[in-house]
């Protein structure tokens, strides 16, 4: 007898199957009652009649629990009206493992912390599922968009001896007697790899230690960073506007059931087709200003700014060209208005916020060098980085998109630590 999964039950219709997973529900109606199992790949419901299988099975079911594991034999079924269009006919179900207490997360409503202290349980249930599926697909597209375009995967440190992002959300570790710090971003390093292989990127976690306590941060994230050489702002701006249109093209490919379940506008997502509209920071400034915002030129937008910038649009808007005294000390100056800085956010729709920043990046030595000096950090560290603008220095480009901020928004979800696996925030370093 074949063990198969319930992603694959259209090949197996009328043929005698066996799955192995795990009680997810039951119920019964006279002399029949249904289990609901579910392995990982997606939930079957299977049908125990009386006389269709052996009295042992039949006479199981007020000794099930839920998440007990289990192995159900029978017959695969096409079932429109069943979950998944298909069921199957159980001619046996084997009790691997009995639970030993109740399931801690029942069908009643759970506070938040309850559920991220049973995070590792909590991801079991259908929407969690549902999410880390998305979360996966949005990661393959990722790695397929850059993959089938050109790009190297370059690895970024972990450990580095610099900031890049300023020095106030640095996470500090002993490092062999050293002072080391747990990256903020792999930027710098992928433009050391952009002037080796052309076009690169790294994907990996980053860590921020922000006192934010707010629905969009996490003190550790996964973002991908791309670094272009010979590229200047506007192509940078079309390689981070296609590539969000990927990802989303191919969640909708690939994640039907998931985005259902989810009860996800599906409609909203449809629309995101590149090209996005582009606006400057002043054109961005002002339209909060004539939607009645106290919003302040020369600051960052905070969450209630992109929210209302975010209303106006039906797609991610690009925001470019911003005042170059809230940037980072990389970031290469407008050579038009030297106030300005060549970078880049997109906000995504329906106030879900920033989910890419980037931009052009300086090239010429002696004003990288006076950047590093006005932004009162160590060149020490940096000494290597200014290597890249003594030996062929291009103008070179790159972006990072967060992966969670991604998710969250592409499926609909209002906090941001339901978008990976184990969460990390300031009130939480558990599971």
């Amino acid at each position: 007898m074949k063990t198969v999964t319930i992603n694959s039950l259209d090949k197996y219709v009328d043929n005698k199957i066996e799955i192995k997973g795990w009680v997810y529900n039951r119920r019964s109606v006279g002399k029949i009652w249904f289990l609901i199992l579910r392995d990982g790949t997606g939930l079957l419901q299977c049908v125990v009649v009386n006389g269709e299988c052996d009295k042992d099975t039949f006479n199981l079911e007020q000794a099930l629990n839920q998440e007990d594991s289990v192995i159900v034999k029978g017959i695969v079924k096409k079932e429109p009206r069943a979950i998944g269009g298909y069921e199957l006919s159980v001619r046996e179900v084997c009790v691997i493992n009995h639970t030993t207490e109740d399931y801690p997360i029942s069908k009643k409503n759970h506070g938040a912390d309850f559920l991220m202290s049973n995070r590792h349980l909590w991801l079991r249930s259908k929407r969690q599922n549902s999410i880390m599926k998305v979360r996966h697909q949005t990661v393959k597209a990722i790695r397929d968009y850059f993959d089938n375009n050109g790009f190297t995967l370059i690895d970024s440190p972990i450990f580095t001896g610099n900031s890049v992002e300023g020095t106030t959300t640095l996470f500090g570790v002993d490092y062999f007697e050293r002072s080391a710090y747990l990256t903020q971003s792999g930027q710098l390093y992928q433009e050391a790899g952009a002037t080796a292989f052309g076009k690169t990127y790294c994907f990996g976690p980053c860590f921020r230690a922000e006192k934010s306590k707010t629905r969009r941060h996490l003190t550790e994230f996964w973002m991908v960073e791309p670094e272009m050489a010979f590229v200047e702002l506007d192509e940078n701006m079309t390689w981070a506007e296609n590539l969000v249109g990927f990802i989303v093209q191919r969640v909708l490919e690939n994640c039907k059931m998931e985005l259902e379940t989810l009860e996800r506008n599906i409609s909203a997502l449809k629309n995101i087709v590149p090209p996005f509209p582009r606006i400057t920071y002043d054109e961005a400034a002002k339209i909060l200003q004539d939607n009645g915002s106290d919003f302040e030129y020369g600051n960052d937008f905070g969450a209630p700014d992109e929210s209302t910038l975010s209303s106006q649009f039906d797609k991610p808007i690009m925001i470019h060209h911003w005042p170059a005294n809230i940037k980072p000390f990389y970031m290469k100056r407008d050579s038009d208005n030297n106030e300005l800085a060549l970078g880049v956010d997109i906000i995504a729709p329906e106030g879900y916020g920033e989910i890419v920043g980037g931009g052009q990046r300086e090239d010429d030595l002696n004003i990288l060098t006076k950047s590093i000096r006005r932004h009162d950090l160590p060149l020490e560290p940096f000494q290597w980085f200014l290597d890249l603008r003594k030996y062929g220095s291009v103008p070179h480009s790159g972006f990072g998109l967060g992966l969670e901020r991604v998710v969250a928004w592409i499926c609909g979800t209002k906090h941001i630590r339901e978008t990976i696996p184990f969460p990390r925030t300031m009130a939480r370093l558990e599971p």
